[in-house]
Parts: C-alpha cells; sequence; structure tokens
C-alpha cells in the first residue's frame, strides 16, 4: 500500500508536482499521464499495484485512465465518502479492468458520517456484471460543445466502439452537447476564486513554492467580485439541469474521454496555458456538476501506439449499471492484452 502523487491542490491535468516533481506516462515517456490523479494512472499501467484510487473533480479520475490505458470511474457523488467532501468531488477505481474496479467498489462503497454529502447505504452485488444491451438507447455525443477540438482517431475509436454496443443490441441516439462555453468560464471563475481563497491560507513563504501554473492561473481570482463567484458557481447548477435532462432521452451517454490523445510530460495542461487550463475537461465535468456516474476505459491504440478513452455516462444513482454497461463494452472490443514495456525493453510488470 502506497501514496501516489498528483498535482498542487489537484488542480491540474496533469503528471506536474512541486512536491513529487515529475510523473511520465508509461507507454512514452515523454509524455503527460494527465491528473490529477496522475500517479494512479501511471501506476495502474505500469503494473505497480493492481488497484488504485484517484479523486476527480473535474475528470481527475477518468482523464488519467483514458491517456494512461486503464479504467477510471466515478461514481455517483456521495457513492464513495471522501473528506474533503465538496461540489462534484468524487473518489473511484484506477484499475486494468472493469471487474477489478468492481470489486474495489465493494469495499469503497460504504457510509462515513465524515462525509456530509454521503448517499445511504445500499446493498449492491457489484461483482455481478451481467447485462443484456438488446433495446438499450445509447447517446451518443461526438462533440464537447467547447474547448479543444476532437481529434480524429479518437473520433474513429469512440464511433467503433458504439457500432459494438449496436451490434449487441443497442439503439445509438446522437446527442447535442451539454456543456456551452458559458458554463465552462463560470465554472473556471469560481474555482479561480475558491483556489485563490486557498492560496491566502499559506505564508508567502509557502507560497511561492506552488506549481508556478497554478499561481499564474489563480492570480485571477484576487480580481473577481464577489458577484463574478457567484455567477460562476450558478454555472454548475446549470451543468446539473442539463446534464440530467439528457436521461429523459437515453438509459446512457458515450463519448470520448479527452479530446486530445497525448500532450508533452512537462506541460500543465494540454493547452500550456495557465490561463486556458480547462479546455480538456468538456467532456468529463460536466458529469462531476450533475453528479452522474461516469467511467472512462481504453478504447484501443493511436498510430502512434498511445492509448484511446471512451467514457460511459449513466443517470445518477445507476453506479452498478454504469459498471455492467462498460464490462460488456470492454469484452466487446476485445482488445488484446498489452501494456508498456520497460525503458530497456524489457517486458513490463503484467
Amino acid at each position: 500500500m502506497a501514496k501516489t502523487t498528483c498535482p498542487d491542490f489537484g488542480m491540474l491535468s496533469s503528471g506536474l508536482s512541486s512536491f513529487h516533481g515529475l510523473t511520465r506516462n508509461p507507454w512514452n515517456l515523454a509524455c503527460n499521464t494527465g491528473g490529477s490523479s496522475a500517479g494512479a494512472g501511471a501506476a495502474a499501467a505500469a503494473g505497480l499495484g493492481p488497484l488504485h484510487v484517484g479523486t476527480d473533480i473535474g475528470g481527475s479520475v477518468r482523464l488519467p485512465a483514458a491517456w494512461c490505458g486503464v479504467v477510471g470511474f466515478k461514481p455517483t457523488l456521495g457513492r464513495v465518502p471522501i473528506d474533503p467532501y465538496y461540489v462534484g468531488r468524487c473518489a473511484g477505481p484506477m484499475t486494468r479492468s472493469v471487474e477489478d474496479a468492481a470489486l474495489m467498489m465493494t469495499t469503497l462503497a460504504r457510509t462515513d458520517r465524515r462525509d456530509a454529502m454521503r448517499l445511504p447505504p445500499e446493498e449492491i452485488d457489484w461483482m455481478n456484471l451481467a447485462l443484456d444491451i438488446k433495446g438499450l438507447r445509447i447517446g451518443v455525443m461526438m462533440e464537447a460543445g467547447c474547448g479543444l477540438p476532437l481529434e480524429d482517431e479518437i473520433r474513429q475509436h469512440v464511433e467503433q466502439a458504439a457500432r459494438q454496443l449496436e451490434a449487441a443490441g443497442a439503439t445509438l441516439v446522437p446527442l447535442a452537447p451539454v456543456l456551452t462555453r458559458e458554463m465552462l468560464d463560470g465554472l473556471d471563475h469560481f474555482w479561480q476564486a475558491r483556489q485563490w481563497s486557498e492560496l491566502l491560507k499559506l505564508s508567502p513563504e509557502e507560497r511561492e513554492q506552488v506549481l508556478p501554473a497554478i499561481l499564474a492561473w489563480a492570480d485571477g481570482g484576487a480580481r473577481l467580485s464577489g458577484v463574478e463567484a457567484v455567477q460562476g458557481f450558478q454555472q454548475t447548477m446549470a451543468m446539473r439541469r442539463a446534464t440530467e435532462a439528457v436521461f429523459d432521452k437515453v438509459d446512457a451517454v458515450m463519448s470520448p474521454t479527452t479530446p486530445n490523445i497525448a500532450f508533452p510530460a512537462e506541460w500543465p495542461s494540454p493547452t500550456n496555458d495557465p490561463r486556458q487550463p480547462f479546455e480538456h475537461i468538456a467532456y468529463t465535468v460536466p458529469w462531476n456538476m450533475g453528479e452522474q456516474p461516469a467511467i472512462s476505459l481504453n478504447a484501443g491504440f493511436s498510430s502512434g501506439d498511445m492509448p484511446i478513452g471512451v467514457q460511459l455516462v449513466g443517470p445518477r444513482f445507476a453506479d452498478h449499471f454504469v459498471l455492467k454497461l462498460a464490462r460488456q463494452l470492454e469484452a466487446r472490443l476485445a482488445l488484446p492484452a498489452r501494456w508498456p514495456a520497460l525503458p530497456d525493453g524489457k517486458s513490463a510488470v503484467r
């Protein structure tokens, strides 16, 4: 048992950390793991352990899972008790298979009064992953609504994954994006204000040790008015309305997990711009604010041999259903067992 690294305050989707230095992607050491659960994603891919826990407030379990080629499950808010609890903040499994993620839920999904946002206890047979896909309506959301453009290879792999479910009897329903530019920018402002309030708790000497990208971004929070911060928070409510309405039409949603395949290990985000740090989370963050369970699993590999993630999302509280659907997709994709090799060319831990 060990702790795995994350960026300062969990506020970067990157392997950078002022405390632990740089975590690299085992598939290509020149590439980033994503984050904020960077160490868990890298350790799962490299085989340093079979079971890992990440935390996720905007995609921090699913993003590194996608970029590292593993499974990352963000449950319904409160399904897994967490401390400190916060709007959208969840903990969940990061593993090499859906079955292992389900196994972890047998232990993680327990009640704990220290989390005032926890769900009531519920008896769930997490290891029962059987599901008849026939008749399910699967919404396919290929466009994020804003942020980085979707790379063609990701589109191809996600569309191929959707066809696998269609071949098993599901009906595919094209869906418009749930996220808007106004929503993402509002959340950005709210998070800036929140982060600046955390930085104010530090001494000037301590603040100087924080990653420069975080300081450059959070500095905007010092110039926001109280009204602007509240208006930003209100966009989380707009996301909640938009995401919940989707499930009037479909049983589940499929989308890319990330818009891009890879980015340099040394960058704080795929834009490498501290003023635009959230352009890559448009597929993941709405489901944090809406509280729906969402999972990322590997859909295949790019022409450059980097993993490509596909995301499945279900209605609030349908965590078990999402795991079942993910297991069925995993089985139908039937990807060959393949994991990163060590830099010297030897086989990695399996």
